[in-house]
């Protein structure tokens, strides 16, 4: 088994404990499935840190509750912060144990971390990655209770997180309404 066969079937195996269940299977492996299929599509020839960041992405998310920070946008910062120190954490501890160089740990961290979005090629791939898979996966389900407006801002700070490649491609490949669609034009 190679190193990155080894990483990605420890990050399952870490993943596989999400007591999230409600589609059928653990919920942060259903995720890091869904982000390497989409990095696949999306970015065909990724590197292995990019791989390994993309699958990580969500590793044992369920550690830290979201209702375990205050329910303003402040604590949802700060969770999001926490959340993605313990994510690089923890792939940066599989990676060392797989016997990867700390400049490739250290690299997915900084992915992790989001360091560098807009400015780092790896980091904006990921991001692209990750709202990919929220518009196809997450989306509808998320979308069904939020009012209008508060939908519509989430929808913008999501677009303005992507590469233009990436929010053209958006508009071809999915089929939102008006008001959400002009969110991703320039």
């Amino acid at each position: 088994m190679s190193r990155l066969d080894t990483v990605i079937a420890a990050i399952d195996a870490a993943n596989d404990a999400d007591p999230d269940r409600s589609e059928g299977a653990p919920a942060a492996r259903l995720y890091g499935e869904r982000m390497s299929a989409e990095l696949q599509r999306l970015f065909p020839g990724a590197s292995e840190e990019l791989q390994i960041a993309a699958r990580g992405q969500h590793i044992e998310r369920w550690i830290l509750p979201r209702e375990s920070y205050p329910r303003d946008r402040q604590g949802y910062l700060a969770w999001r912060r926490a959340l993605a120190e313990h994510h690089a954490q923890r792939v940066g501890q599989i990676m060392r144990e797989a016997g990867y160089p700390e400049d490739s740990i250290s690299h997915v961290q900084k992915m992790l971390r989001k360091e560098g979005i807009k400015r780092d090629p790896d980091v904006q791939a990921l991001e692209d990655v990750i709202c990919f898979v929220f518009l196809r996966w997450y989306f509808e389900p998320f979308a069904k209770d939020k009012d209008p407006e508060a939908l519509q801002r989430i929808v913008s700070r999501t677009a303005r997180k992507m590469s233009a490649e990436a929010r053209a491609r958006v508009l071809r490949e999915f089929d939102l309404p008006a008001d959400l669609a002009a969110c991703f034009r320039d």
